[in-house]
């Protein structure tokens, strides 16, 4: 008889952590619907590159890749970025943590699938990775978005720094350009703004 094999109902718990500890939020953020969003972002970032730039980008690897990206969360909760980047000290001594609950994770697959998964878990494709992260940073900053559409000033100073962010990314990668122009001012409508034809 085979061994049972956790993981995929370890992953399944992303829904029950919680996003954005140190906010006051209009509405509850969990991993799983950041995990979603950044993985269509990262595809539509791949789609924009390898369209509009005559990029060859698996979008598909890169949306797989995202939706993994903080799974690690899961074992170690949500670190919050000013905490998480404190200091040097503390940011190296997370990625460790994170690094240890990676391999984790990976211990309850079957030994033949570990090594599919490792790559994915632990964002070993080197082209891509700008674009995972560069699609994490476009989903916060779309909650900013919502949350000060709901009338939430609590998330201005982290719109202000991570809209800062991504225009310095947008001058090396005009995808992220593209999305911001194109798909970011849609957020915050209401679904009759969304529906209606022009």
């Amino acid at each position: 008889m085979k061994a049972d094999y956790h993981f995929f109902a370890t992953v399944s718990r992303m829904k029950y952590i919680q996003r954005w500890a140190l906010m006051r939020s209009s509405r509850p953020e969990n991993l799983s619907e950041h995990a979603l969003e950044v993985a269509m972002i990262a595809h539509a970032l791949c789609t924009l590159g390898n369209v509009r730039y005559g990029r060859h980008l698996n979008g598909e690897r890169a949306a797989l890749m995202a939706i993994y990206h903080d799974a690690s969360e899961i074992i170690t909760g949500d670190m919050p970025t000013p905490v998480k980047y404190y200091s040097a000290e503390i940011r190296d001594a997370y990625k460790h943590v994170e690094q240890i609950a990676d391999e984790q994770l990976l211990e309850q697959l079957p030994e033949d699938l570990r090594e599919v998964y490792a790559p994915v878990l632990k964002m070993q494709d080197e082209e891509l990775v700008p674009y995972v992260k560069a699609a994490d940073k476009l989903s916060a900053y779309i909650k900013c978005i919502e949350e000060a559409q709901a009338g939430n000033a609590e998330f201005r100073s982290a719109a202000e720094s991570t809209r800062k962010i991504l225009e310095e990314l947008a001058e090396t990668t005009p995808e992220i350009r593209d999305f911001m122009t194109e798909f970011l001012p849609s957020y915050g409508s209401t679904l009759d703004e969304l529906l209606a034809r022009i």
